[in-house]
């Protein structure tokens, strides 16, 4: 089992990670052991959590959040799904002029999805809370 985690720092900016020992991470990460960024933004505490089965998984998830913006990674942790797939929409002029040409809204390509946790993988929410509690 593997997780993908999101840290808020106390100067509220946010550090994504992946571990197969969550709560062994977080004590590294608030004894200083753990990334440079958290080290030097302590406490930390923990506002978002998903877990998989296979670590690859977690690693692929970590790198595609940790590529959002910040407007996207506080819809994944206050699960607001509207507002992801708002925010996770192309909006520059070349995507438009492509979308032109389809039937319908443009929407049923593979990929827009991508801004959702799939239905397979147990999402866990940590809103405000430093622990591993549900």
């Amino acid at each position: 089992m593997a997780y993908m985690y999101i840290l808020e720092c106390a100067d509220g900016s946010y550090y994504t990670g992946s571990t197969t020992d969550l709560e062994r991470r977080l004590w590294q990460h608030q004894q200083g052991e753990g990334a440079n960024h958290t080290a030097k933004r302590l406490p930390v505490k923990l506002v978002f959590c998903e877990y998989y089965e296979r670590v690859v998984d977690a690693f692929e998830r970590e790198k595609q959040v940790q590529g959002w913006s910040r407007k996207k990674k506080q819809a994944l942790i206050a699960g607001d799904t509207n507002l992801l797939h708002k925010l996770a929409e192309c909006e520059n002029e070349t995507h438009y002029s492509r979308l032109a040409g389809f039937a319908g809204d443009g929407f049923g390509f593979a990929g827009f999805d991508s801004a959702q946790p799939a239905t397979e993988r147990q999402t866990h929410l940590y809103r405000n809370r430093g622990t591993l509690d549900p």
